[in-house]
């Protein structure tokens, strides 16, 4: 795995917990504004609006670098839809990238070692 599409997979890493968090205090939010008079739905909007977005585009620079299938890309998505699926994907994501490094470590050893 090169460099870019490392950090590419780490970005969407990076986000997906955030994004996640956001949702979750929007939903807070959302019922608080129906049953008090906190209404922090326009502030947590906004952050949740934002996360969602650099989401969706490290989302799309990581399935263009990874060359994912369809499913894959699917998957990641959906799971940005749910309210954890942020914390799944961020788990997985950590688990591509682990594996990519053990998969680049044992490639340069054969080479060394031919």
């Amino acid at each position: 795995m090169d460099i870019k599409t490392a950090t590419a997979i780490r970005r969407l890493r990076l986000v997906s917990a955030p994004e996640a968090v956001s949702f979750l205090v929007l939903l807070v939010c959302s019922v608080l504004k129906r049953t008090t008079d906190f209404n922090a739905v326009p502030v947590m909007g906004i952050v949740h609006a934002v996360l969602f977005i650099l989401y969706i585009i490290f989302w799309a620079d990581a399935w263009n670098r990874t060359k994912w299938g369809a499913k894959t890309a699917a998957l990641y998505f959906i799971l940005s839809v749910l309210p954890t699926g942020g914390f799944f994907a961020e788990r997985k994501l950590k688990r591509e990238a682990e594996d990519a490094v053990i998969a680049s470590r044992v490639r340069n050893e054969g080479i060394v070692n031919a």
